[in-house]
């Protein structure tokens, strides 16, 4: 049982287990083995960094989910989540990073025991922490039961947050917007990009307004001049210089879950095609978060987006947006909701989303990001950091 204080209330994770359930009904599936890190911890509040080691949690129809992972790693779990002892299990650590056998062995016989060797058993098949190796070991163990695909089952079941969950992004909101406020403050010409790198992580996780800082799940994206040119490159010892742009793309965390946000700062006389795609994107961040509502579509906003974005010259062939939540590394999108053409999930309250219309030019990069929640009458930003291109000498 927790000993801590737990993330949520047991009804809540009860009320997310139902939910889950629900939709196994509705694919006839008759359990799912849950390996996503953060799905595990949306369904049972398990929490700690074992995911580089075979982990999951088991649904079945009845009873409560059942945590499964690496021995020493159980003692966590009874530290973190909702069930009763007897639903945590450990396997031996003779199975940990051992090329003759395998974890998935001893989950087989987990799944067995609880008779399910028939069973029709969905897993994350395109998952970061679902291995081929493991699904084949787990079909050659369990002859006879019937694998299914269940990949985002879970993670759309996360797509609508409670009003906790709510609040927990706040607090990552705060923590984000004062990791902008010292990258402001500290920026300089010259100065070492891993020596702003530290400001940033020592910012972040000391947290802001008395809420303390997680770590995110992706680490901070920071490049600079050319290097801005691409979209994910993090960064190195190379000194800040003038008539450079620098991008980052950070996140404020808080009990797991994400707020990124995106600015860019310009050391020196902007060009006029930085001022102009500043412009541009601006109009079309307006565009697109007056499409940004319930009933709407999600592919609503990314029209609107492109439309405005087209029409001053500039063009962005990536989606411009993803859902967002709890998340382990090494990605802070849900993998669900996408802002693109194409997308037609209906927007509902409570729903979040990191809006990520950056641009990446032939001499550097642009990113003035928003997170946003969809509220009931149209969406609100979680952040006040002000939204524009941040000039510095």
């Amino acid at each position: 049982m927790t000993t801590y204080e737990a993330n949520f209330t047991n009804s809540e994770y009860q009320r997310r287990v139902d939910r889950t359930r629900k939709t196994m009904a509705a694919r006839n599936m008759d359990a799912i083995v849950v390996s996503d890190p953060s799905n595990m911890s949306w369904l049972s509040g398990y929490d700690g960094w074992s995911f580089y080691v075979y982990q999951a949690v088991i649904v079945t129809h009845e009873g409560e989910p059942v945590w499964w992972g690496r021995g020493m790693d159980a003692l966590g779990a009874r530290r973190t989540v909702f069930m009763e002892d007897d639903c945590i299990r450990g396997y031996d650590d003779s199975y940990v990073q051992n090329p003759e056998k395998h974890p998935m062995e001893d989950l087989s016989a987990l799944l067995s025991e609880m008779g399910l060797e028939n069973a029709r058993i969905g897993v994350e098949m395109d998952n970061y922490y679902y291995s081929a190796r493991a699904h084949e070991t787990l079909k050659t163990q369990l002859p006879k039961a019937t694998f299914m695909d269940a990949t985002a089952l879970v993670n759309w079941e996360r797509a609508v947050k409670s009003e906790r969950e709510i609040e927990y992004m706040e607090r990552a909101a705060r923590i984000v917007e004062e990791m902008h406020v010292r990258i402001l403050e500290v920026a300089v010409p010259g100065m070492r990009k891993n020596d702003l790198v530290a400001e940033i992580y020592a910012t972040g996780i000391r947290g802001a307004h008395g809420f303390w800082g997680d770590y995110p799940a992706i680490v901070p994206m920071a490049p600079s001049g050319m290097d801005a040119t691409a979209p994910h490159l993090t960064w190195d010892d190379r000194p800040m210089q003038p008539n450079e742009a620098t991008f980052f793309e950070i996140a404020g965390a808080h009990r797991r879950y994400q707020c990124p946000q995106s600015r860019t700062l310009f050391f020196g006389d902007v060009p006029q095609k930085y001022r102009d795609a500043e412009q541009a994107v601006l109009d079309a961040i307006d565009a697109g978060l007056e499409q940004a509502k319930p009933g709407n579509k999600a592919e609503d906003i990314a029209n609107a987006f492109n439309k405005t974005l087209n029409k001053a010259g500039f063009e962005k062939d990536s989606r411009c947006g993803y859902a967002i939540g709890i998340s382990y590394p090494p990605d802070w999108g849900e993998r669900t909701i996408s802002f693109r053409r194409g997308d037609t999930t209906i927007l509902e309250p409570n729903m979040t989303f990191h809006f990520m219309p950056a641009l990446w030019l032939d001499d550097g990069g642009l990113e003035i990001t928003e997170p946003i929640r969809i509220t009931e009458t149209g969406h609100e930003c979680f952040c006040t950091t002000p939204r524009k291109l941040f000039v510095s000498a």
